[in-house]
């Protein structure tokens, strides 16, 4: 097992680790978290149910990681098993909802020696009704899941078999919170909440298993302010007055209460929103610029991949997603670009309330492109045509499919979200296909943010940015005929690396783009980085830059922070200096 651990690992509950409510946007009080030790099974392919179980693992961290408990590879050849008792008073009236936030890949979930029902996919949250086939008393929990990691076509984002530089150690199995969580016969099944600035209004639509007559009522709170309760129809215009507008610099919330009373049922649903607004505009000298609630605003940015060293993908407290958001936030960021990972909806919860900004990355999939078309192409400028599908390892129609209809899926898990500002579809051509339609298509079903359909290397010209990945060559604008009238934005630059031992994965095979000594030299060649080439660029029409990264990642040195959060590698006062010059004046 890896020896690197956070301040967090011995915080981590092993009875009921991250046991905090999943899903803030749509909360109930009746809900019971199922997260803890499990019995486990790895057997064979084609094996039946386990008939023992070789040991414990705490859920809802992965097999492959050391807060699992388990710490051991696991391949497409094998089989995951996962089993849990659990207790239900079945109460009348009501249906028993049982939900996994994100299982990686492939899943069939059985109750009772009964099948619940199975799901693909690595990322997306998905329930299933478990009423018919629970009891009043102990029920029985079994989970059978495949994974292939790099060996399948699937989304799985820097997930590697055999981890390197920058492809991370893979997360099988469960590895966000499994929970249960009892309903009316007729309740609220969704919510969609869309503001609008402009009108002074926040759409709410409401999806609902009632067939028969039913009565909506929501009430809206500005803090301790009730400003509107009425009965309304599902996706109603309710009038938000003098709105108070959520911004990274004051992240104001208005809370919702939604209640749905339908054939002698009521079920009861607390939510919240922001009121912004997302788009692109000119400034005073004509420049097309990203634009927060109708203001050109800069939006000064990191990479931000999620990883932990204990946990990998799944954080292992709240306080610790907590951190990086406000860490990076107190450094004078005010953006976030989640890569190529779809964080649990509480690490979006904190985004909201805290203020701070997200670009949300669709995970990955396919194989890694040749490094011809990965970086040599694109470095002279030349971007190739992304309907060849066999050059982008896209071959085959069901797996563009697939990859559209999980796209479709984190959008709308993620869509109330108030921070996420903008949808990234394809990352640096890996596995891209068909950029400009999707990025048209993103801008259709979510008018309401923006895209960046192809975030550096193969760019089609869609919506919404020309945006350019730049490390180790120096930083330019783009030419007009390229940008093509859209903003140009820098969604990846930076990398500069520090080895820390003591403080990193693997000190002799680290991985950098650009290595220093030292913290004085690091901090001397970001800012000059930043005042030689980044600064002054924003009057010329730079619109958000992406600095890589947050923090170390395994064999990645490139963070701010090292990988167990324990150093700042770069001086906070350099840092908040060249933040501080990223404004649009």
């Amino acid at each position: 097992m890896n020896e690197l651990k956070t301040r967090w690992f011995d915080k981590v509950s092993r009875e009921c680790p991250l046991a905090d409510y999943p899903r803030p946007l749509l909360e109930r009080k009746n809900w019971i978290c199922l997260n803890g030790s499990y019995d486990y099974a790895v057997t064979g392919e084609n094996d039946a149910k386990p008939a023992s179980w070789q040991g414990k693992i705490l859920v809802p961290f992965s097999i492959e990681s050391d807060m699992s408990g388990v710490g051991r590879a696991f391949r497409g050849t094998e089989r995951l098993w996962y089993r849990r008792f659990f207790t239900l008073g079945k109460e009348s009236g009501k249906r028993i909802l049982l939900h996994f936030e994100a299982v990686d890949w492939e899943c069939t979930v059985f109750v009772n020696g009964k099948e619940a029902g199975s799901h693909r996919g690595g990322y997306n949250p998905f329930c299933f009704d478990i009423t018919d086939i629970a009891e009043d008393g102990e029920n029985e929990l079994i989970v059978k899941v495949f994974d292939p990691t790099d060996d399948g076509h699937q989304q799985r984002g820097k997930q590697y078999l055999k981890p390197f530089g920058f492809w991370y150690t893979a997360t099988s199995g469960i590895w966000q919170t499994v929970w249960i969580e009892y309903v009316p016969e007729k309740y609220i099944e969704s919510i969609k909440l869309t503001p609008d600035i402009d009108r002074g209004i926040i759409n709410i639509g409401v999806a609902h298993n009632c067939v028969c007559d039913f009565r909506l009522t929501a009430v809206i709170r500005e803090g301790d302010r009730e400003i509107f309760s009425a009965d309304i129809l599902p996706g109603a215009d309710v009038p938000v007055p003098q709105a108070h507008l959520w911004s990274p610099e004051d992240p104001f919330l208005y809370t919702l209460t939604l209640t749905l009373e339908c054939s002698g049922s009521k079920d009861e649903v607390s939510s919240y929103f922001g009121m912004r607004k997302f788009s692109i505009m000119k400034d005073d000298k004509g420049i097309p610029r990203l634009a927060l609630n109708n203001k050109p605003y800069f939006q000064r940015g990191l990479l931000d991949q999620g990883y932990w060293p204990e946990s990998q993908l799944t954080a292992p407290t709240d306080e610790a997603m907590i951190f990086d958001i406000s860490e990076m936030k107190r450094l004078g960021f005010n953006m976030l670009r989640k890569h190529i990972k779809e964080e649990p909806r509480r690490w979006y919860y904190h985004c909201d309330r805290l203020g701070m900004l997200v670009w949300q990355d669709m995970i990955s999939g396919g194989k890694p492109l040749n490094p011809i078309y990965a970086g040599g192409f694109p470095n002279i400028n030349v971007h190739v045509k992304d309907n060849q599908y066999k050059v982008f390892h896209r071959d085959l129609p069901e797996w563009r499919e697939e990859f559209e209809e999980e796209y479709k899926g984190l959008i709308d898990n993620l869509y109330n979200s108030v921070s996420i500002c903008c949808w990234v579809p394809f990352n640096e051509g890996w596995g891209q296909f068909d950029a400009k339609r999707i990025g048209e298509w993103t801008k259709k079903y979510d008018p309401t943010r923006l895209v960046d359909h192809a975030s550096g290397w193969h760019d089609q010209r869609g919506p919404d940015f020309k945006s350019v990945h730049k490390y180790i060559f120096p930083v330019h604008m783009p030419t007009a005929r390229r940008a093509g009238g859209r903003p140009y934005v820098l969604s990846e630059f930076g990398g500069y690396s520090w080895n820390i031992e003591g403080h990193v994965w693997n000190y002799k095979k680290s991985f950098g783009y650009i290595q220093y000594k030292n913290s004085a030299n690091l901090s001397q060649a970001y800012r000059k980085l930043y005042f030689n080439q980044i600064i002054p660029l924003v009057e010329k029409g730079l619109s958000a830059t992406v600095y890589t990264q947050v923090s170390d990642v395994e064999f990645e040195v490139n963070g701010i922070y090292s990988y167990d959060r324990e150093v700042l590698k770069i001086s906070e006062d350099v840092i908040k200096e060249c933040n501080s010059k990223l404004v649009i004046r």
